[in-house]
């Protein structure tokens, strides 16, 4: 067998997990200002299964398609030009997003510096669980919302890959942190850093809290979470809702109460990734990963994943 190939899971087609075929293909090869890095683990995302089923970032791809957008592992070669990195390296990134990165094989390729360096105290399981989930967090409390100490933030779907990261970044920021999920995870929450913990399905959340800064929305309009998110937000405070953008219903909320929007898509970040990977290697910042999986059982993952019941995130990891 050529060294050129490498193992693959691939889909031909857009629908249910059975479409998720393992195989070996060429592998790619580094352009100039590229690296090719060797996949040890390749995290899984809810845009992942999305996109599988036709769904999520469908619309920008081509069949022939290799999911996923999480990786970490080493670097094989680099491209001509490339001088932050070097064979050996180990580093961690989501390239390319919302481009297609194949993630779920054993060779990536993309620009140097779409890739930071792995945090130390992780291995690369864990590392490749951050940084799509990571830089959403990030992205939201730092860049979009700039929240400050002193700040009321809640968190909907806190015990998730993206929501189990954004209470502890709030947290970090100095932030009064009040995280939405079932009761069963309220305990490991608090030990993330969240203040108040709320059971979406015994009690309403806007009966349970209020006068909120800044929420963070990772359900959308499923149960109107977004608009209902308006009446416990302060005059002036922001909804930043991520997985389906501003509804007409969140909108028409807002406006009312002089509430700010914000839709958020995430986007490939070097630098943030390289402050995230110094939070984790200063113990402020930890990740969860529920199970891993063998490539060869990438659609067992995505079942998993689509219960929508994990605590923390699902790793492909290579070495099994």
């Amino acid at each position: 067998m050529s060294d050129r190939t490498m193992r693959a899971v691939t889909i031909n087609e857009f629908g249910g997990p059975d479409v998720l075929t393992t195989g070996r293909i060429a592998r790619p090869e580094p352009l100039p200002t590229e690296v090719l890095v060797r996949v040890h683990a390749a995290g899984i995302n809810p845009v992942d299964w999305k996109t599988r089923a036709g769904h999520g970032m469908a619309g920008l791809q081509t069949l022939p398609l290799i999911l996923g957008w999480d990786v970490s592992g080493v670097v094989e070669e680099v491209g001509f030009g490339v001088t932050t990195l070097a064979p050996g390296d180990e580093v961690y990134a989501m390239p390319w997003f919302p481009r297609p990165a194949g993630a779920y094989a054993e060779f990536v390729t993309a620009p140097s510096r779409q890739f930071a360096r792995k945090p130390d105290s992780l291995s690369h399981v864990e590392a490749a669980a951050l940084p799509l989930a990571a830089l959403t967090a990030w992205q939201a409390l730092v860049d979009t919302a700039r929240v400050t100490g002193g700040q009321r933030v809640l968190v909907h779907a806190a015990a998730g890959g993206v929501g189990h990261l954004a209470v502890q970044i709030a947290k970090h920021l100095g932030a009064e942190v009040i995280a939405t999920a079932r009761e069963p995870r309220h305990t490991w929450l608090k030990e993330l850093g969240a203040d108040e913990t709320i059971d979406y399905t015994r009690r309403r959340f806007e009966e349970a809290t209020g006068d909120v800064d800044v929420v963070i929305d990772l359900i959308g309009d499923a149960d109107d979470t977004d608009a209902r998110s308006v009446s416990v937000t302060r005059r002036g405070g922001l909804v930043v809702s991520i997985p389906s953008g501003v509804s007409d219903a969140l909108a028409d909320a807002a406006r009312q109460k002089s509430v700010r929007t914000s839709p958020l898509l995430v986007e490939p970040d070097a630098a943030a990734l390289a402050a995230i990977a110094r939070l984790v290697d200063s113990g402020t910042l930890r990740v969860e990963v529920e199970r891993t999986f063998p490539l060869e059982q990438a659609a067992d993952a995505h079942r998993l994943g689509e219960t929508n019941r994990t605590r923390g995130k699902l790793v492909l990891d290579l070495a099994q």
